[in-house]
């Protein structure tokens, strides 16, 4: 019984829609959240149990305490934000996804090899010691939710900037002029079947809110543009790109299973893209879990009402492996 088994994550990031999912599939659900935010999770019903603790370090040593039950952890974002990548590794708790690919993930380089790997384009990189000639984005590793990064015009604006800069490990990629677009992905082990659950766009602070500002008034500021996520848009794609997009998932997924382990990626997955007005896609980063752009579709998207008669939110989708994995005896092929 698939009830047995309690779904369990840390209160932030999707911690809502993924408890919501699990609840609507049956399973008793758990927050572990900080104090502070005790009464938040209080507010909504398919929320069984609330533990909190006083900062997110604690949640390694609760795992002597809740180790005893049947339980399943879902990883998100904020796993990486607050536990860190070997914290993460460490974890003793069942855990939904795969950890092999918790390095590939945070190093960009190692990123990068993946999706070349794959055939996937990827933004011209510029290594130490040579000349920016073009507009650049250098991004610090890890996930941060924007943070970390900043826009250079050329070499001259490259050196001012980075004398300020306080990340140490980072990437300068050409900055790509197009439309983001970040693609939600899930794919089963058990059926061996890709999905595109959902996509979306970020609204990030402040270079969304400078569009909105006349050049005119922008001459002179002196603002740099800063790329922190503080929401996310619904965005829908033309069908005729919805064939290459499946290719470009299919591929990673083939590729992972060769360059990281035999399971490879699997799971809830996403393509943070920029299409070019010739629609050619490229890749700039790829988050091997759930995003946040899939709290947009709680009740499902466009693409989900085409594969389901029922609302399938990324969350839900995760529960439904779980559970179909628990009824085939399958677990440990999604578990780790």
């Amino acid at each position: 019984m698939a009830t047995r088994y309690t779904i369990a994550t840390l209160g932030s990031h999707s911690a809502l829609q993924i408890l919501k999912g699990a609840a609507d599939e049956g399973f008793p659900t758990l927050v572990i959240t900080l104090k502070d935010r005790d009464s938040f999770y209080r507010r909504y019903s398919f929320i069984d149990e609330i533990i909190t603790i006083s900062s997110y370090t604690e949640f390694t040593k609760l795992q002597a305490k809740i180790l005893k039950r049947p339980i399943i952890i879902v990883p998100h974002g904020s796993f990486v934000a607050y536990l860190g990548f070997e914290e993460n590794k460490r974890l003793k708790l069942p855990y939904f996804g795969s950890k092999a690919l918790l390095d590939w993930e945070a190093d960009r380089k190692k990123q990068r090899h993946w999706m070349e790997a794959a055939e996937i384009l990827v933004p011209h990189r510029f290594r130490k010691g040579d000349h920016i000639d073009r507009p650049v984005i250098v991004k610090s590793y890890g996930a941060a939710g924007g943070a970390g990064y900043f826009l250079a015009k050329n070499q001259n604006d490259f050196e001012k900037k980075l004398a300020v800069f306080t990340q140490k490990h980072f990437l300068v990629q050409e900055y790509i002029i197009g439309n983001p677009v970040y693609i939600h992905y899930f794919y089963s082990p058990l059926t061996k079947q890709l999905e595109i659950l959902s996509i979306d766009r970020r609204y990030e602070t402040n270079v969304d809110s400078l569009g909105r500002l006349p050049f005119h008034y922008q001459k002179g500021w002196q603002i740099d543009p800063s790329y922190v996520v503080i929401g996310n848009q619904a965005l829908t794609l033309r069908e005729s790109l919805l064939p290459e997009v499946f290719a470009m998932g299919e591929r990673v997924i083939t590729t992972s299973q060769k360059l990281i382990n035999k399971r490879g990626l699997y799971g809830p997955f996403c393509l943070e893209t920029i299409i070019t007005p010739d629609q050619k896609i490229y890749v700039i980063e790829i988050s091997c879990r759930i995003v946040a752009g899939t709290n947009l579709f709680i009740h499902g998207s466009p693409l989900t009402w085409l594969t389901y008669d029922e609302p399938m939110s990324t969350g839900r989708r995760i529960a439904r492996e779980i559970k179909q994995a628990i009824q085939q005896k399958k677990l440990a092929l999604i578990l780790n």
